[in-house]
């Protein structure tokens, strides 16, 4: 029998209040401490997602609070995942395996019956480990969202596990967040919140102090601490792209990023955008792709619309102009499906039933289908006459086909990806591409830049973890969630 803990919920005022690092911190500082823990989100709705050891799709999230615990990610660690295809309807995710779409008030009433996979999830992690750290799911004082939640306090009351609320100082409004929040939960939910944590703090604490008495003496609940605002602070996001865009007139290397309505695994990029001599650019509605060196297409839920969105947006004929002056063109994942020939749907995977012309760059022709692949995988990159080991995950439900030699061979024996005859443009299957060193570098190269610096993404991760913990273990009273560990 091992010896058991308090597990903990991390809830917050809003949506980006800081829930996923402060998870992942304190899993760390637990782990430092030689507890056993595992991360665990009831429900994630995001587009960023993971795929585990055992091909189960998780949030990205949680496969980066895993890595803060030193565990390897498993599905049960976010039993649903939603990852929206539509305004109204989301694929369902339960367990790792994708169910069906459903639009948001089937959804709603189908909770019900989620709560039930929720449940089984956590009582396996509750089991194994000595403690589990849990994150929240926007707010938990949605009105309209409190019937049948299994995200926040529906969650917290069924598992009966302690809260506390975090809210974001950045924002402003921070006390009447964090007041608000409490006052529209109900008297048992509000009797399991051990207290609040503020992030985002930057200035001189002694002149939040009187707020922080008020806030206490008018809830009755202890603020744990104040983070900091720690500048420079990145850890991989789990769905809202950052706003932090490395630019530098020393950099050697333009990438640009269109973003799409409902681009997907925007984390493949997070090793070129921090990257110390890469400017890199997400380039939105109404913006030009110019000014690079490489354009990448991103993967995306919806290929054909975000096709059809491309087009609109004029920049096809931008990646034409790139492409005649020079320039190079990665696509991963629905963004290489988007540089072949056609894309056909003939079932109605993503929508309607249908084909588009994809761009044209690429020999190559993909069909949806409904069997979606999920898998780790790795392989030898052969390009530019050098052959490198690269590794990554894969998630998609298109099979191309492509009559060219493909520049990857995966160890399974599969074949991933292409490369155009005129050399200028590539496409590949593999999230977590740029992950790989030797692959920021050949690609560098590829657009004409030598030296480039090594920078490893993951032990960047590692270090932010790393810092967040620090950051916990001075700022928070720890004793007040853990008194027999702190």
């Amino acid at each position: 029998m091992i010896k058991k803990i308090s597990p903990l919920m991390v809830q917050g005022t809003t949506s980006d209040a800081g829930k996923s690092v402060l998870v992942a911190g304190l899993c760390r500082v637990l782990y430092r401490k030689g507890i056993k823990v595992a991360p665990f989100k009831p429900q994630n709705m995001a587009l960023n997602s993971a795929v585990t050891k055992d091909g189960g799709e998780i949030g990205r999230a949680q496969a980066v609070q895993a890595q803060a615990c030193c565990v390897e990610p498993t599905v049960h660690m976010n039993p649903v995942l939603l990852k929206p295809c539509s305004d109204t309807g989301a694929q369902v995710i339960l367990q790792g395996k994708a169910i069906t779409d459903m639009e948001a008030q089937s959804y709603h009433d189908y909770k019900k019956v989620a709560l039930n996979t929720v449940m089984d999830s956590y009582t396996r992690l509750d089991e194994e480990y000595q403690s589990v750290v849990i994150e929240g799911a926007g707010s938990p004082a949605e009105i309209n969202l409190r019937a049948n939640d299994i995200a926040n306090m529906g969650f917290a009351e069924e598992a009966d596990v302690p809260v506390i609320i975090v809210a974001d100082i950045d924002r402003g409004g921070v006390f009447a967040h964090l007041y608000g929040t409490l006052e529209l939960l109900s008297e048992s939910e509000q009797n399991r919140v051990k207290g609040f944590v503020i992030n985002h703090f930057r200035g001189d604490i002694g002149l939040l102090q009187s707020g922080l008495d008020w806030l206490e003496a008018k809830t009755g609940k202890p603020v744990i601490g104040v983070l900091p605002y720690l500048h420079g602070f990145n850890l991989d996001a789990e769905d809202a792209i950052s706003a932090v865009q490395n630019v530098d007139e020393q950099a050697k290397l333009n990438v640009v990023v269109p973003v799409f309505t409902r681009i997907s695994n925007h984390t493949d990029f997070d090793a070129l955008r921090l990257h110390p001599q890469i400017n890199f650019r997400y380039v939105g509605k109404g913006e030009r792709l110019d000014n690079a060196d490489i354009i990448i297409l991103p993967g995306t839920k919806s290929v054909r619309s975000a096709l059809e969105y491309l087009r609109q947006q004029g920049w096809d004929n931008d990646i034409l102009k790139h492409l005649r002056y020079g320039g190079k063109v990665i696509g991963i994942c629905g963004g290489y499906q988007m540089l072949g020939e056609s894309i056909s749907d003939p079932d109605g995977v993503e929508g309607v039933a249908g084909a588009s012309d994809g761009l044209g760059l690429l020999p190559v022709t993909t069909v949806l289908t409904g069997e979606k692949r999920l898998s780790n995988v790795e392989g030898m990159f052969t390009f530019n006459s050098e052959s490198i080991l690269v590794s990554g995950y894969e998630i998609h439900v298109g099979r191309t086909k492509t009559n060219n030699t493909s520049p990857i061979q995966l160890t399974n024996g599969t074949p991933d990806g292409a490369v155009s005859d005129c050399k200028q443009i590539l496409g590949t299957y593999l999230h977590g591409f740029f992950d790989n060193q030797e692959v920021v570098r050949l690609v560098s190269e590829w657009a004409g830049v030598k030296d480039i610096e090594t920078f490893d993404h993951q032990q960047r991760n590692e270090q932010a973890i790393e810092r967040i913990a620090d950051a916990i273990e001075e700022h928070l009273e720890l004793s007040k969630l853990w008194p027999d560990v702190f």
